[in-house]
């Protein structure tokens, strides 16, 4: 088989990163972020994108991001929170979760959500009231990380280790 052994999906401080980190450590694997893989393609962050560039040129490179590490990284992968918004980046999703791959979504309640983001300005989409920016985001793309999980588990006001067991049990790969 080919492509990440693990794609974690989900929101804003959903804990993408921090939780794929983790997993990546404890199976042994190399770790990958596409929203690092455009700001390395891109020579500046995600937030500068955003404000330059608009949200549409982010999303076109954030799509090709996807497509790339989906065809070439072997080891855990985490997407940014929008990358489920492109049809043909769930397309890829479901396609890698129907070959026996996994896909967990790391749901996140609004509280959680709003307490780790704080007043983060790398969060280009929340710099505006978060909290109800982050409620509309949670709303409205749940179906879209539901439509591509193979699996889900829940990270509000959890620990990262249990967070990390509940997906490692989620992938067959036990504790760590």
């Amino acid at each position: 088989m080919t492509g990440p052994a693990l794609v974690v999906v989900g929101p804003p401080a959903s804990g993408k990163t921090t939780v794929g980190a983790a997993v990546a450590q404890a199976l042994g694997l190399p770790f990958r972020d596409t929203d690092a893989d455009v700001e390395a393609q891109t020579g500046t962050t995600v937030a500068d994108l955003f404000v330059q560039q608009g949200e549409p040129h982010f999303r076109a490179l954030e799509e090709q991001a996807v497509a790339r590490a989906l065809a070439e990284h072997a080891g855990v992968l985490a997407l940014g929170g929008g990358a489920v918004t492109s049809a043909a980046t769930r397309q890829r999703l479901v396609a890698h979760g129907r070959a026996g791959r996994a896909v967990v979504w790391l749901d996140v309640d609004v509280a959680s959500a709003a307490r780790r983001v704080g007043l983060s300005r790398d969060r280009p989409l929340l710099a505006v009231n978060p909290r109800a920016m982050l409620r509309t985001m949670l709303e409205t793309r749940a179906p879209l990380y539901a439509e591509v999980a193979t699996a889900t588990v829940h990270t509000s006001a959890r620990p990262v280790e249990d967070v990390v067991a509940d997906v490692l049990a989620a992938v067959g790969a036990g504790t760590p």
